[in-house]
């Protein structure tokens, strides 16, 4: 009888096993983060996102996987084309989608993957043949003269429901293929939404709906929420729309304001359905991305009504479904642009920080993830530098090295990360950091100071500060000047017990290089990372009066 309650026990013991991994990927809270758990441990997405055709083609893709890996990446962001997976009508071809799950997993790579549907970048070009040409039952966004263009109109209901079979479909397989092995781990709901070159549709389904009351779900919204709003959509429901009621220009005021609020209001309800069609076949995380406007542009002139950052209210409102929205960020701001972004209600991903070439890049993802919490940062176009990866691949070797300390510290109040923060026109701003990690204040500066635009070696300055116990600190990065000073009761001076430069091993064991000291600390005065070189410094501290 013994036997017989072992031997149930250990069915018991496999069927919970395989209970969790069949769990899909999952947002969890630590701290003030939100973590990607897979397979019940939380993941750092360390990625990159392949240009828009190359997915496409496996022949294509073969000499990629293995460079990819040899870069430290640990997840890929993949396109999934409408077109390619349901040529004709009802009938799926998922070959495509099974070749990156294959690769993928052969080389160890993780997949989010970024579903093209009825729009990507504004228009509606990777939807299948048979979507095209049937203009009657998929009909076209119209200009005001009538003319149409090639974006999908987001108030056909005909578009929705293609739209959520399709993608329904595609979470579906993934599912069957993938539920025990976790190879793809979010899915991002179409691409870069957006309405050009007006600020909406005017075809007769949306004018009639844009001559129609403000729907009272957004309005109660709005004003549910009216302290948190972001500082646009806020002074404008103080002088607009704190009203009863009534249509979209008379709530919102005339002209392009009403009209790109309208638009957002929409493609957020169509998303949001889409999202919900998608995670009841296959319940993983889901976000929509967002291409930005450059200042001084007005609606129209930018893809309006995505989710910008002054819209970003009108779509956490209308897409309650979705768990985080994504900037797409090619701006030189990149530090403005993610404080925007990272909010509560908000964990942040960056799918496509700039061109994966960019100097700025990698000391971009050190700062969302080391300050920020990113969930992960992948730049664009990750393939067409995986033959010679440079500073990013180093700067990604130091990511993965450090993930799992990162991960135990995020949310946590144990970490944060530093660069010179870019302007708009390119300047950088120089003036050192100060921030608390534990019971020391640390002030980081910035080498090349007299440089006053972001050259290839200035740019890249950035790191990451992680406390793993009381006086002990991790120091990664390059570029940087790190000094310290006490907080607190106790002797008022800080200084270096020890300073180690080394490496994290593959088993996540230090394996210790140099002891620093003279020259290399400047006597005692501070941690040096020098420009050029991505590195780890692990410290301890003391204090003395």
């Amino acid at each position: 009888m013994m036997q017989f309650a072992k031997i149930g026990s250990a069915f018991t013991a496999l069927a919970l096993a395989a209970a969790a991994q069949a769990e899909p990927p999952r947002l969890v809270k630590q701290g003030t983060a939100t973590q990607l758990t897979v397979q019940g441990k939380p993941m750092l997405l360390i990625a990159g996102e392949l240009g828009n055709s190359s997915a496409s083609s496996a022949a294509y893709m073969a000499p990629h996987w293995k460079r990819l890996k040899a870069m430290h990446l640990n997840t890929v962001l993949a396109p999934v084309s409408w077109e390619l997976i349901e040529p004709v009508e009802g009938r799926f071809d998922f070959s495509s989608v099974d070749a990156l799950i294959r690769e993928a997993r052969a080389n160890d790579l993780k997949l989010v993957f970024l579903w093209f549907g009825a729009w990507k970048n504004s228009m509606s070009t990777y939807v299948p043949g048979w979507v095209k040409r049937d203009q009657v039952r998929f009909p076209r966004a119209q200009l005001p003269n009538g003319q149409g263009v090639e974006i999908l109109s987001a108030m056909a209901p005909a578009t929705l429901e293609a739209d959520q079979k399709a993608f329904a479909a595609l979470m579906a397989h993934i599912k069957t293929v993938d539920d025990r092995q976790n190879t793809v781990l979010m899915t991002q709901v179409e691409n870069e939404i957006g309405m050009l070159p007006v600020a909406r549709d005017y075809g007769p389904l949306a004018d009639a709906a844009f001559k129609g009351p403000v729907p009272a779900e957004l309005m109660n919204w709005l004003q549910q929420h009216r302290d948190s709003l972001v500082p646009q959509m806020k002074q404008l429901w103080e002088e607009q729309g704190a009203r009863t009621g009534g249509t979209w220009a008379e709530v919102f005021g005339p002209g392009h304001q009403a009209e790109e609020i309208f638009t957002a209001w929409h493609y957020a309800r169509f998303a949001d359905a889409l999202t919900r069609a998608g995670k009841a076949a296959y319940a993983m995380p889901m976000y929509v991305n967002v291409a930005l406007n450059r200042p001084g542009r007005l609606p129209g002139e930018y893809p309006s009504g995505g989710p910008l950052p002054h819209l970003i209210d009108i779509w956490k409102a209308g897409a309650p479904a979705i768990d985080f929205l994504a900037p797409d960020i090619y701006f030189p701001n990149f530090v403005d642009i993610v404080n925007v972004y990272k909010r509560p209600d908000n964990p942040l991903f960056i799918p496509e920080a700039n061109n994966a070439d960019h100097p700025q890049v990698p000391g971009n993802a050190l700062y969302a993830i080391g300050k920020l919490d990113a969930i992960g940062f992948g730049p664009f176009s990750i393939e067409s530098i995986d033959e010679k990866p440079g500073a990013l691949g180093e700067a990604y070797g130091l990511l993965k090295q450090l993930a799992p300390h990162i991960l135990a510290a995020q949310g946590l109040g144990r970490m944060s990360a530093f660069r010179p923060k870019a302007l708009y026109d390119e300047t950088l701003v120089y003036e050192p950091i100060t921030e608390k990690i534990g019971d020391y204040r640390f002030t980081v500066a910035f080498a090349d100071i007299q440089k006053p635009v972001a050259t290839p070696d200035t740019a890249n300055a950035g790191g990451i500060i992680i406390q793993t116990g009381a006086e002990d600190y991790l120091i990664a990065g390059q570029g940087i000047t790190v000094t310290f000073a006490p907080l607190g009761p106790g002797p008022s001076l800080a200084g270096i017990d020890s300073d180690w430069e080394g490496e994290f091993d593959a088993q996540g064991r230090w394996v210790a290089g140099r002891l620093l000291n003279g020259d290399q600390t400047h006597q005692g005065r501070h941690i040096r990372l020098p420009a050029g070189k991505f590195q780890i410094q692990k410290i301890r501290l003391y204090r003395y009066q």
